[in-house]
């Protein structure tokens, strides 16, 4: 009889060890002042096996970074049947029920693969989109030309500032390739990203911004360019306006984050005259990812390309003025991870 209490006095020490080891576990992952989770490229028709683990990070918000939905028509219907099918997901559902959702889009959702400006349904895809966010019918947002956006997020420590960027609406003519390269940079000056409205709105946010982080969400790469699909790259002289208007904000905390290329990967450079390195943090994608991947060159990346799907986490320290950049995938996983410092 003393055996066995022994053994079950054993055990449920055991066991009260490990759930303490648990709760503080669980207690150092949310070790940060504020966290964002995000990421991009997500088929509806797929079983996104993602969420959970995005909410297992305890986000304070999640981002669409673009390709929200697989759409690729002109037919309306089409479009907010795609949508829908995303929201009948429990999943998802769980999540945004709990968690605020910011967003912009990319090609696939826009309605047309490496689409811009010619897209002729523009304004009819906007309003699906809007609708997809739960935008009020009486919100600016429903007659402003393009989805960008900003939202601030006060906290006790600090702020910070979320801008997402519209690639699409504005986007002027990409110069095609030879060869199995899809596209090659325009000339210098030749042809605008974000187009003379959005540049100025931009401008302004930045110039005006007092919050401790700035957060740009563009859903193609910033820095990347030498894979020849779409990067602001194709835009050179787009690239030098925006790291210019960074520099001459004075903003604070500025970093990038992007998606699109179905591989997740951190971009970083340093910019003369701004007092820290830039960093673009692609995440892609939520429910495929290029697999198949064998190397293309990146002059900016930092570590290693992850092609497995992943979704990217930020942990945001106001007192020391960092961000933990996390790619995570299955299970949760940590796949890679660096410190931004300001």
């Amino acid at each position: 009889m003393r055996i066995y209490f022994v053994l079950f006095l054993t055990s449920f020490l055991f066991s009260n060890c490990n759930i303490k080891k648990q709760n503080q576990v669980t207690k150092v992952s949310k070790n940060s002042d504020f966290t964002i989770a995000f990421g991009s490229c997500n088929k509806q028709n797929k079983t996104n096996v993602l969420w959970q683990e995005v909410k297992k990070n305890n986000p304070d918000l999640w981002i669409w970074g673009g390709d929200i939905i697989y759409s690729d028509t002109e037919n309306m219907s089409k479009m907010k049947s795609d949508y829908e099918t995303l929201l009948s997901q429990e999943a998802y559902k769980n999540l945004a029920n709990k968690v605020p959702i910011l967003a912009t889009w990319d090609d696939h959702d826009y309605g047309v693969n490496d689409g811009g400006i010619e897209f002729p349904k523009k304004q009819e895809a906007q309003q699906l989109f809007l609708d997809f966010l739960g935008v009020s019918k009486n919100s600016a947002r429903r007659s402003q030309e393009g989805i960008y956006n900003s939202k601030k997020f006060i906290t006790t420590k600090g702020s910070i500032n979320v801008i997402l960027l519209d690639t699409r609406y504005f986007r002027t003519k990409l110069t095609k390739a030879k060869g199995k390269r899809r596209y090659v940079p325009n000339k210098n000056g030749e042809g605008t990203i974000l187009g003379k409205e959005q540049w100025s709105w931009l401008q302004n946010e930045l110039n005006n911004s007092k919050a401790d982080f700035n957060v740009i969400v563009s859903s193609i790469q910033v820095l990347s360019s030498e894979h020849g699909f779409e990067t602001w790259g194709n835009f050179p002289h787009e690239v030098d306006k925006l790291k210019e208007t960074i520099i001459s904000s004075k903003a604070k905390g500025v970093l990038l984050l992007s998606g699109d290329r179905h591989i997740s990967e951190f971009s970083q450079t340093e910019v003369p005259n701004l007092p820290y390195k830039l960093t673009d943090f692609t995440s892609s994608g939520l429910t495929h990812a290029y697999t198949s991947y064998s190397g293309e060159p990146n002059k900016y990346r930092v570590q290693e390309v992850v092609n497995e799907i992943s979704f990217g986490v930020l942990n945001f320290n106001f007192d020391d003025k960092f961000i933990d950049l996390e790619m995570r995938g299955r299970n949760n996983k940590l796949l890679q991870k660096m410190k931004q410092s300001y």
